[in-house]
């Protein structure tokens, strides 16, 4: 998938000192709690993390009311970032009369609107079921649980 990639980074964890008995354990809890939360600095959502290297066994204490002890180390950072013009696919969720909604890798929603759906494509309700069904191959049906793929806008 195009809209996964893996980063580099070169971090400094900051550990509150009743932390640093096991400053691993501790540097691997304060990442993980950055997990699929949405990234500024990266631009996406981080996914996985891997520590590569902790140059130092010794941390540098700030000087402050709160001495934190900030540890460097280098991280390999999986990411979920699409970027417009990317493919992705996801399970429809939802189906209604003027959008598509899709959850992309088990967490990430998308919506895709009716002004984005291809014109082959109307809206049907048959036995109660909410569906966008092709005019050109019959057979050819979005609805909920189908996995389908489409092209991010933005």
């Amino acid at each position: 998938m195009e809209a996964l990639h893996v980063a580099k980074a070169n971090l400094t964890v900051y550990l509150h000192p009743s932390q640093t008995k096991d400053v691993n354990e501790a540097v691997t809890r304060e990442l993980s709690s950055l997990l699929f939360k949405f990234s500024e600095i990266y631009d996406g959502v981080l996914l996985a993390h891997e520590i590569a290297d902790v140059p130092s066994r010794h941390g540098k204490i700030l000087s402050g009311l709160f001495p934190y002890v900030g540890v460097r180390l280098t991280a390999n950072l999986l990411l979920f970032a699409p970027k417009p013009d990317t493919y992705l696919e996801g399970k429809v969720v939802k189906v209604g009369q003027e959008s598509i909604h899709v959850v992309v890798l088990g967490f990430s929603a998308a919506i895709i609107t009716v002004d984005d759906i291809r014109d082959e494509f109307r809206y049907k309700i048959k036995s109660g079921e909410e569906m966008f069904r092709s005019t050109s191959h019959k057979r050819h049906v979005i609805k909920v649980g189908t996995m389908i793929r489409f092209l991010v806008k933005r």
